[in-house]
């Protein structure tokens, strides 16, 4: 017999899922800014 199914539980595996993916993506656009950022500030150290 096939078993019911949990709706809450897949619902909430996939709310987990997602936000796993928006937190890899926003982790992977802080550390692009962050790789950006130190060339910016050595350019205005030196201007000054």
């Amino acid at each position: 017999m096939a078993r019911a199914p949990n709706y809450g539980q897949e619902r909430k595996e996939r709310d987990r899922q997602k936000a796993a993916k928006k937190a890899e993506k926003l982790a992977a656009k802080v550390a692009a800014k962050e790789r950006s950022k130190p060339a910016d500030k050595t350019e205005a150290e030196t201007a000054k």
